[in-house]
């Protein structure tokens, strides 16, 4: 089992630990919605969950929960600048589609 980040992605993870002034990691998961069935949900961890898988990447721990686990398993995460775009980008073995808007994923 694995999840990792590309270095752009921790730094960008890094400064905004940083500049928050708390937490310990970032918090991957998946929820139910959009019009693929799954989507990335991704939020900053102050106090890790008893149950919570940790991975380390790049110095940056990143949390996951076991039920998210089997979507998310092998799955990179990047951060692109795109002239003034900016957002993660999932790189995911599990991906069988993703809908035309890119909100969801289906496996």
């Amino acid at each position: 089992m694995s999840i990792t980040l590309t270095q752009s992605a921790a730094d960008h993870i890094g400064r905004y630990l940083e500049k928050r002034g708390k937490g310990v990691g970032l918090r991957l998961g998946v929820r139910t919605s959009g019009c693929s069935g799954m989507a990335y949900k991704l939020e900053y961890v102050d106090e890790p969950a008893a149950n919570d898988l940790i991975f380390e990447s790049c110095g940056i721990k990143v949390y996951v929960d076991p039920d998210s686990m089997a979507y998310l398993d092998g799955t990179q995460l990047d951060y692109t600048r795109d002239g003034l775009n900016e957002a993660f980008k999932f790189s995911n073995p599990n991906e069988k589609a993703t809908c035309g808007c890119g909100e969801s994923f289906t496996v």
